[in-house]
């Protein structure tokens, strides 16, 4: 078994098998790799969004294990996408990152297989995204509370790549609120002029177009704590997935990537939010994976009518400026050590 997680690299002596069947999808339970290199149709699907299993092991949230092995672990995965992708598809990966072990420095495991994909495996990187979620504690808490030289890890990065450098997007599918001041501007005119910058600003700029176009910078809270998913897993002694992705996220990568009846797989489907999101925006989907006590709690995304995307959702996170609390420096002094040696307790 793999020490990143419960996935094996040798692919599993037990054969996949479809685990529950909806309108528009399919929940595997098995070895991912059985979908991508014998099951699905070579180039036919859309979109594969997914969270594969960090490069980490959590022994401690101030240090994790090395993660340089984890390309070689992630290699045949890359195999299969590369083989199952439509040309004019995209592969999503949410990834998170992680610290070198004892030290408050980061790997660059995430960033090395970005590299990997692209330079071994021919994939083009559309555009890099970030999830920001503002409800993430303040994480590591060794360097973040206690030795107070590192400021709280809230931002996974979200890798966007597809086998050309045209897949298919429209980002109209993805539109945002417009703020007040540009609101006020789409009301009271815009005089076409060139920014300091050296931008020209013409006339088209003041036209309304239903919305303005989200930056790559992804605000989605995730509190999911009293869903029907967790109520259903605690009331049947299930394990509840400790790695899930809001709902949001995956929507908006579906909403933007893909149309209706397009094919969407994840193939480390955990919950199977990437399934459930999916069946409601009418796409087809597959989910894979390896745990069968995932796969039962998976069930519950399926039995109810609740939506999982929120229809009333434009009112926006707030995060304030750095620095905004006044700090009387005479005081409050940089560490001198950086951290090496920790405080004694108060």
């Amino acid at each position: 078994m793999n020490e990143y997680s419960d996935v094996p690299n040798d692919r599993s002596a037990s054969p996949m098998k479809e685990w529950l069947n909806t309108k528009n999808g399919t929940i595997f339970l098995g070895d991912s790799l059985d979908y991508l290199l014998d099951i699905a149709e070579e180039k036919s699907v859309n979109l594969i969004m997914t969270s594969p299993p960090f490069g980490l092991v959590r022994k401690k949230s101030y240090g994790n294990e090395d993660a340089d092995r984890y390309c070689d672990w992630f290699r045949p995965f890359a195999e299969g996408f590369k083989r199952v992708l439509r040309d004019d598809g995209s592969l999503v990966i949410d990834i998170g990152g992680a610290w070198n072990k004892g030290t408050p420095t980061r790997s660059l495991y995430h960033f090395k297989l970005l590299i990997m994909l692209v330079e071994e495996y021919g994939f083009h990187l559309c555009q890099e995204h970030y999830w920001w979620n503002p409800s993430k504690l303040p994480t590591p808490a060794e360097w973040v509370n206690i030795r107070r030289v590192r400021v709280k890890d809230a931002v996974n990065t979200v890798w966007w790549l597809s086998p050309s450098p045209w897949p298919k997007a429209n980002n109209k599918k993805v539109l945002s609120p417009y703020s007040k001041s540009m609101e006020s501007l789409l009301e009271h005119g815009y005089v076409a002029k060139l920014r300091p910058s050296g931008h020209a600003i013409s006339e088209k700029f003041s036209h309304d177009n239903g919305g303005a176009v989200p930056p790559n910078l992804i605000a989605i809270a995730n509190t999911e704590s009293n869903s029907a998913y967790q109520a259903y897993c605690r009331e049947n002694d299930l394990p509840i997935h400790p790695a899930r992705f809001p709902a949001q996220l995956p929507e908006y990568f579906i909403r933007f990537l893909t149309d209706p009846d397009d094919l969407v797989v994840d193939p480390f489907g955990g919950s199977c939010i990437t399934g459930a999101v999916a069946e409601q925006l009418g796409r087809k989907w597959a989910c894979c994976e390896l745990s069968e006590d995932y796969v039962k709690g998976a069930a519950a995304r399926f039995t109810t009518d609740a939506p999982l995307i929120p229809k009333e959702r434009s009112e926006p996170y707030v995060i304030y400026q750095p620095g905004s609390v006044p700090v009387d420096e005479a005081v409050t002094t940089t560490i001198a050590d950086g951290g090496k040696s920790r405080p004694k307790r108060r």
